[in-house]
């Protein structure tokens, strides 16, 4: 996390100047809420748990987090109240949860254990983006939040870590994989992740985590050699359904249908075809009671008779 902060911090300052420390200290304390919440308490419940479970079932169990945030919603955020499908999908995410959890799990109550560990860090993530949302706000503080939360949770995890630290260098490997997961998985992913949260609120960005338990699961599979028990499928399906129901997902997806039909061009009916319906509609015009005009030789005749009778007459 460290590192994380050591890349953020900096370029904050380099796009804001000497005016980002001003900004970090008036945001100081939601900056600690958040980098304890959203950073420091997820990411040791993730590495905890994750020495007792797969990395697949721990991707399911953190794939959980959308559901959390659609009941805590209900209490922070009113206008996005969980009722109907939403709330089905609610009730079918936590079933899905307590399905991967199992009553009896490969591994013992250990595993019970990490997978709820895992689970605990869904929802510290779901307050954490409901916190963004609702407190924070918008305009364009990404790169702040980031940058801020990540020294927060780099300075509360440095005790913890100073007591675990190795007795020897570890190998180029694990220093690799350390600098990605530094880089990549924290530093660029809360950037990206705080963007979704200002761009389109806590519900839809909390979706991103249905690209982990896919991930999770194949590479899991293919490189580690962790099976794919039916437990974990089983709550994999029951969570994302969850997660797409309580969301709101699908109900967005017919509104914008019905929208989109709505907006649709009507076709234009022919006049042949609109004139039998304007028939039916509109009475039918009274007839006009026209005199029938005389012929031409009538006319003529009528004339000289005229001529006739005005001459005058020889005494």
């Amino acid at each position: 996390m460290w590192i994380a902060a050591l890349l953020l911090v900096p370029l904050l300052l380099v796009r804001e100047g000497r005016g980002a420390f001003g900004r970090l200290r008036d945001r100081g304390r939601a900056l600690v809420f958040l980098g304890v919440v959203n950073s420091a308490v997820p990411f040791t419940l993730i590495a905890w748990g994750q020495q007792h479970v797969d990395s697949g079932v721990a991707a399911i169990g953190n794939a959980s987090a959308p559901i959390f945030v659609a009941l805590l919603a209900i209490r922070f955020l009113p206008s996005e109240r969980v009722t109907g499908l939403r709330l089905a999908g609610v009730v079918l995410g936590l079933v899905g949860v307590a399905v991967l959890t199992g009553v009896d799990p490969d591994g013992g109550w250990w595993a019970v254990a990490g997978t709820l560990a895992v689970v605990l860090a869904a929802i510290s993530y779901a307050v954490g983006a409901l916190f963004v949302q609702t407190r924070l706000g918008g305009g364009g503080e990404g790169l702040l939040l980031a940058a801020g939360s990540m020294a927060v949770g780099a300075v509360a995890l440095t005790p913890i870590a100073a007591v675990q630290a190795p007795s020897e260098l570890p190998g180029w490997e694990a220093l690799a994989a350390v600098a990605a997961l530094a880089v990549g998985g924290t530093a660029v992913g809360i950037l990206l992740y705080f963007r979704l949260i200002e761009q389109h609120g806590s519900t839809r960005a909390a979706l991103v985590t249905y690209l982990l338990p896919p991930t999770a699961l194949v590479y899991g599979a293919a490189l580690l050699d962790e099976p794919l028990r039916p437990s974990a499928l089983a709550g994999l399906a029951l969570i994302l359904g969850g997660v797409a129901l309580g969301s709101g997902v699908l109900a967005h997806r017919e509104d914008e249908a019905q929208i989109v039909s709505a907006q649709a061009p009507q076709p234009v009916a022919s006049a042949s075809e609109s004139a039998p319906a304007a028939s039916a509609i509109l009475p039918p015009a009274p007839a006009l009671k026209t005199a029938a005009r005389p012929s031409s030789a009538a006319a003529i005749a009528t004339s000289e008779r005229a001529k006739t009778d005005f001459e005058p007459r020889a005494l």
